[in-house]
């Protein structure tokens, strides 16, 4: 897992703004004629010199989609290079060629290739989908047989326990599916089928369980 590529590309497409303001002179004591303001008196025709250095921005929309990749990004275990297709060398601008007839920025690729144009785009479950990282915690599905009575009493009991983080009621040989998460602990196989016995199977409604626990989990879902 630790050899995989955690490096994401976020090209973004800033303004360039050119600043007009007054420039005090460069001698003491003299003054330029083009170091005054346009339309001073005095100034000449040419106001090319007091044209400021060019300033380069991001729109607000723009600025909060690198903010967003970059916390997420941060969380799950990438880091994301930004790249200003507007600022850009030489180089860069012959590797951006693939992004050819993108129509709005930012546009972010993943590692594998996959890509996130234009700003609404920009969600914590579009960023988690293309980042898919590592869970933490431990992660168990058991599946339940229930025998008939009162399902919403069923149902109550496990959503009150703070491990049961989904349910899914299915046809067939078993009745529901429980997503449980341990989320300070450990894959410890123990401490799980512990929990499903004690807590689960001691409500009286269920009949049988049988239980998975991974030994590797990967996730594409907001953590």
């Amino acid at each position: 897992m630790a050899d995989e590529p955690r490096e994401l590309t976020l090209y973004v497409q800033s303004k360039k703004a050119v600043t007009t303001f007054y420039r005090t002179p460069t001698t003491q004591g003299t003054t330029s004629m083009s170091a005054l303001p346009p339309g001073a008196p005095g100034a000449g025709s040419d106001t090319s010199t007091a044209l400021g250095d060019p300033v380069y921005f991001l729109s607000d929309e723009q600025a909060r989609c690198v903010a967003l990749a970059e916390d997420l990004a941060e969380k799950r275990g990438y880091k994301v290079h930004v790249v200003d297709v507007e600022k850009a060398g030489m180089i860069e601008r012959i590797i951006t060629e693939h992004l050819r007839g993108v129509q709005t920025f930012p546009v972010l690729i993943s590692p594998l290739g996959q890509r996130l144009e234009g700003s609404a785009k920009f969600t914590e479950e579009e960023l988690s989908a293309i980042m898919p990282t590592e869970l933490k915690g431990a992660r168990a599905f058991s599946y339940l047989k229930v025998r008939g009575g009162d399902l919403d009493r069923i149902r109550r009991l496990l959503e009150s326990l703070p491990e049961v983080k989904e349910l899914h009621f299915l046809t067939g040989d078993w009745d529901i599916l429980v997503v449980l998460d341990f989320e300070n602990g450990t894959s410890n196989k123990r401490r799980v089928l512990d929990f499903v016995t004690d807590r689960i199977r001691g409500i009286p409604e269920i009949l049988d369980t049988s239980t998975v626990v991974p030994e590797y989990s990967l996730t594409k879902f907001p953590l």
